[in-house]
This record gives structure tokens, sequence and C-alpha cells, in this order.
């Protein structure tokens, strides 16, 4: 009987849906099969593309192995190059998470069904991926040379462009910067305002704390990991964007992806060949020490939100 019932139960087990037993003995979950058309996916669409560019970096035109391309990251020119990507990113992230985070405090007393809230995070969803051409082509419509708001202000005296074409130049990547940065911190630091659980604001008041104490030592130190992480996030997703600085900064190679574009286009750079191979290389080499920072400090964040 014993040996009836445990031959059933191996049988009703896949019938369940709870493990797949093979013969090796390892369990495959359905859920983990499911996952195979997604991993797929980033395989031929992140892994390859990655490998491929950046092994280009270290051969020349003729198929050699080569270092020269890897060299020219020391070269001024690109050590400008990844500053100016570093501090635009920096700078940018800063006010984004500043303000996304005084947004989502603006929201902490509305409740989550509200049609103020709906209507926000709706808003923040679609301009955290309102930007490329369009969002440069709105900040020119609103506040280029020709624009109605220009024209307006030089009626008055006021010339936005007195001091030079600063909205096509590196300065003029601020603005639109911001603009999808801000949205997007809404959006990844809103969960975190909303996990603050209310007993520990009762806690607080039960032992004779006020709401500075509370912010001081519960809420700012909780809420720490989740800013910080949020503003690698808004760091990577400013040093990654391509196409808003392409459109406005037509002329010159002021960024890194700017620099990549350059690379592709141009015979030559710097007298190396697959200089953009090099260049893919030292970003990915940023962008995964920033995302590796943003995965340990999300994994830290995590425990309060349990």
């Amino acid at each position: 009987m014993t040996t009836a019932r445990s031959g059933a139960a191996v049988i009703a087990g896949p019938v369940d849906g709870a493990t797949l037993r093979p013969r090796g003995g390892r369990r495959l979950r359905p859920a983990q099969l499911g996952l195979a058309p997604f991993g797929i996916y980033v395989v031929l669409f992140l892994v390859v593309p990655t490998v491929l560019a950046v092994a280009t970096g270290f051969w020349d035109k003729a198929g050699r192995f080569t270092l020269d391309n890897v060299s020219a990251l020391a070269d001024p020119v690109i050590v400008t190059t990844f500053w100016n990507s570093t501090w635009l990113s920096l700078l940018t992230a800063a006010v984004g998470a500043l303000v996304g985070a005084l947004v989502c405090y603006a929201l902490l007393g509305i409740p989550a069904h509200h049609p103020t809230r709906s209507v926000t995070d709706a808003l923040a969803g679609v301009l955290a991926q309102f930007g490329g051409v369009m969002l440069a082509f709105v900040f020119i419509a609103a506040m280029g040379r020709n624009s109605l708001l220009n024209l307006w202000l030089s009626g008055m005296g006021i010339n936005l462009y007195a001091g030079g074409t600063w909205l096509y130049e590196l300065p003029g990547l601020v603005l639109p910067y911001i603009y999808f940065q801000i949205p997007l911190m809404v959006i990844t630091f809103g969960p975190a305002l909303d996990s603050l659980k209310p007993q520990w604001a009762e806690a607080n008041q039960t032992l004779g704390g006020n709401r500075w104490t509370f912010w001081t030592r519960i809420g700012l130190p909780v809420l720490a990991p989740s800013f910080a992480a949020s503003y690698l996030l808004l760091f990577a997703n400013s040093f990654s964007a391509y196409a808003t600085a392409a459109t406005l900064a037509s002329q010159g190679s002021q960024i890194v992806p700017l620099q990549i574009r350059a690379a592709l286009t141009s015979e030559t750079v710097l007298g190396r060949e697959n200089l953009a191979g090099a260049l893919a290389l030292g970003m990915i080499a940023v962008m995964a020490l920033v995302m590796t920072g943003y995965a340990l400090i999300q994994r830290r964040a995590e425990r309060w939100r349990r």
C-alpha cells in the first residue's frame, strides 16, 4: 500500500503543476520553462550585440588583434567626453531625484484609488518614456531661437540666445534630461514611500516622538537605500541616453553616445579604426559599475518592504 501511494504521489505531482522531476533528479518548475522565451530574447538582442560591439574594439581594420583602440580611452578628447557624460548624468539625476522625491511626498497622503494619484501615476509612466526626437522637437519648438517664447521675450529686450546657442550645445541637454528624469523618479521611488508602515508612526507617537523625530530617525534612514538606488538608476538612464542628444546637439561629440556615433560614421577617429567598440567597452564598464551598486542597494532596501 505504501509503495502504491508513493507511486501515485509521484505521478500526481506533475498533474498538480507543483514540480517536474526529470531523470537526473533536477526539478524544473513550469514558471522556469515560461522564462525561456524571455531568456532567448535577452541573449539575441542584448548579450550578443553587446559582445559583438565590445569585441570590435580589440581588432583593427585588417582583422588583427590590437589594443590601440582601447588605449584611445586615455586620449584627452575621450576623457573629456566621459567627464561630460558623467557630470551631465550626476546633475540631472540629482535634480530629478530631489524633485521626484518631493512629488512622491506630496502624493503620500492621497489614497491609491484617488483620481489624482491615478492621473499622476499615468502621467509619470508616459513622460518617463517621452524622450528622443519627440522631446527634442518639443524643446526646440518651445525654447528654440525662433520659438514663440524667445520672440516674445526678445520683444521685451530679453534674448535667450544672447550668450550663444546653448540649447543646441551640451548645457542645452540639462533641461530635456531633467524632463524625463523626474517622472522616472516618481515611478521608482513612489513604492518606497508607500511601504512606510503606519505602525512605525504610531510607535513613534507612543514613545513621545513628533514628526521631525519620525523622519530623522525612522523615515529617512529607511528610505535612504531606496533613494540611493533610484538615483543610480537615474544616472544610468541619463548616461545612456542618445536620441535626444543626437537631435539637439547635432554638431560635435560632447558626450559618449555621440562620440560613438562619430566613431561609427567616420572612417578614422584619432587614427584608430573600430574605436566605437572601445568606447562601448568603457561605457559598459561604467554602466555595469552603476547597476551593480543599484542591485546591492536595492537588495538592502527590500528588507523594509517585507
